[in-house]
């Protein structure tokens, strides 16, 4: 309720302060109308754009075994969690102005084709975010084609456009909406890509017609309008998305993990191993910028700038603390959904878990405009600023705790309910004994998604951010925003280490506790 009652006050807030009367205005006013079509125009390609190309990789994935499949296919899972910054820092680094890009064209005699800031630079990065996102969910929904299908093809010797008319691609048709709903949902609201390398009014989205509207001109209301009117789409949106989003049909068969090669073609095998590489330098190609720019003459300035440990100390405090609260958020909802699922309670299950997703119809940037104009009536806000940013975080990540933990505690509390109730376990005892030797690694997940995204928001810190109080994405914005690319490198790859280096750990974390588990059951089997 206390989650409820937050998103609720801050909605209050921006409905005080809107002046809905004036409601008109919206459309108007030449620049919000236009800044309001801008955001559908960009979102709309950049879905358009990423679903197209990642339909042929998921497609080239399914089909081919090669080397390094599974770790490109782990590449393409931690985009969606890498901070924004990041892999802006690493488009502009080939595809800038002084970029690789813009080096080799000057030296060929040719002049960059395009600007990487305006709409041109924010479709680039949304496809660099949300291609290999796409392709992964397409790419889960071709695995899931039953064995026998792939048989029956190559007994029958179908050719491979045969296979994907009648095989792949009513597969695909399914999810297609549910993915590009999402996609679509996910650069709608896109708000530090935009920021970054928006081109001025022209490129403008609805969010950042938000922050331009408080952190620049102070004007309260029409940030506050904004606010409410991206909220409403957004709530619209996702809405839809969950009309679309039909779940695969359950099928008799069992998914193959074997490759079973129906007719092939020398056109076909090209054309897969085209798509696997473009989508592997397209998304390797800017990390391996990051890597390689990040080492430079100013790294030595950087490491003995106080402003940037402030900002990593800052940034790993905001990300720790947000991801407790946000953990502990999520177990205490699911806890009680549990309950009620299991006392066959549905609805209302549903809809206390609809209260951990509330979020993704209130972007961070919306709730965090609700929250200062809520705290500014009582206090100094910029003086709370901590405070705000942990809990915007917070609740930002919250919806990735409820998805993540929902049918793990869900299964552990129908297993062995009873048995806890015999034995008199509950409480810390239950935790301790039973729900942490099977949820730890969901648990792990959970806390690193949420800390990675944390680390990586800019939407909050910049709005709150301050030069005693800001984080590295926050810092490293501001390094771009004065063209200080080496430093900013530096910043860069620091981030980008930090991101790799969290999944790494809790990979090999869990990896290794579970080769001790699988010894110490090995060990009780030989002595028994």
């Amino acid at each position: 309720m206390a989650i409820a009652a937050l998103v609720i006050a801050a909605l209050v807030a921006l409905l005080n302060h809107a002046q809905l009367g004036d409601v008109s205005f919206l459309w108007q006013d030449s620049y919000y109308r236009h800044v309001t079509q801008f955001s559908f125009y960009q979102a709309f390609l950049s879905m358009l754009l990423s679903v197209v190309g990642a339909i042929p990789v998921a497609l080239a994935l399914s089909r081919r075994d090669f080397f390094a499949k599974s770790a490109l296919i782990k590449i393409f899972a931690t985009t969606l969690v890498m901070p924004v910054l990041v892999g802006v820092f690493g488009l502009l680094a080939i595809y800038g102005n002084s970029g690789l890009l813009s080096r080799l064209l000057t030296t060929l005699g040719i002049s960059q084709p395009f600007s990487i800031y305006g709409l041109g630079g924010i479709l680039l990065a949304h496809v660099f975010f949300n291609l290999p996102y796409a392709s992964r969910l397409l790419y889960q929904a071709l695995e899931s084609i039953p064995a026998e299908q792939h048989k029956l093809c190559a007994h029958l010797g179908l050719s491979a456009w045969d296979k994907f008319r009648w095989v792949e691609w009513p597969r695909l048709r399914q999810q297609l909406p549910a993915v590009c709903g999402l996609v679509f949902m996910l650069c709608f609201t896109s708000f530090a890509t935009v920021m970054a390398l928006g081109g001025g009014p022209k490129s403008t989205t609805i969010e950042l017609a938000i922050y331009q509207a408080i952190k620049f001109d102070f004007d309260l209301q029409s940030g506050a309008l904004l606010a409410i009117w991206q909220m409403l789409l957004c709530g619209s949106l996702a809405l839809t998305i969950q009309k679309l989003a039909k779940p695969l049909a359950t099928s008799s068969g069992q998914v193959s993990y074997e490759r079973i090669s129906s007719r092939d073609s020398k056109l076909a095998k090209y054309s897969d191993s085209m798509a696997i590489i473009f989508a592997a330098v397209f998304v390797l190609s800017p990390l391996l910028m990051v890597l390689l720019s990040g080492i430079n003459s100013s790294a030595l300035d950087v490491l003995s700038d106080a402003r940037f440990w402030s900002a990593l100390k800052h940034s790993l405090l905001v990300a720790s603390l947000a991801s407790i609260v946000a953990l502990g958020a999520g177990i205490a909802i699911l806890h009680t959904s549990r309950r009620l699922r299991v006392l066959a309670m549905g609805r209302r299950a549903n809809h206390i878990e609809l209260l951990g997703t509330i979020i993704l119809i209130t972007p961070g940037l919306v709730l965090s405009t609700g929250l200062f104009l809520l705290l500014r009536q009582f206090s100094d806000v910029f003086s709370l600023a901590w405070l705000i940013v942990i809990i915007v975080n917070a609740l930002m990540g919250l919806p990735y705790v409820v998805k993540t933990l929902a049918q793990p505690m869900l299964h552990i509390e129908q297993q062995y309910q009873y048995l806890c109730a015999s034995l008199g376990l509950r409480g810390w005892q239950r935790f301790r004994i039973v729900e942490w030797r099977a949820l730890h690694k969901p648990l792990a997940q959970a806390f690193s998604i949420c800390f990675m995204f944390a680390m990586g928001d800019l939407s909050a810190i910049a709005l709150f951010g301050s030069q005693d109080f800001r984080t590295l994405p926050l810092y490293l914005y501001q390094l771009l925003g004065s063209y200080q690319m080496d430093a900013a490198a530096v910043v860069s790859v620091t981030m980008l280490l930090l991101s790799v280096g969290l999944f790494s750990l809790v990979e090999w974390a869990f990896k290794t506790r579970s080769h001790r588990s699988g010894s110490n059951a090995k060990a009780k089997e030989t002595v028994c």
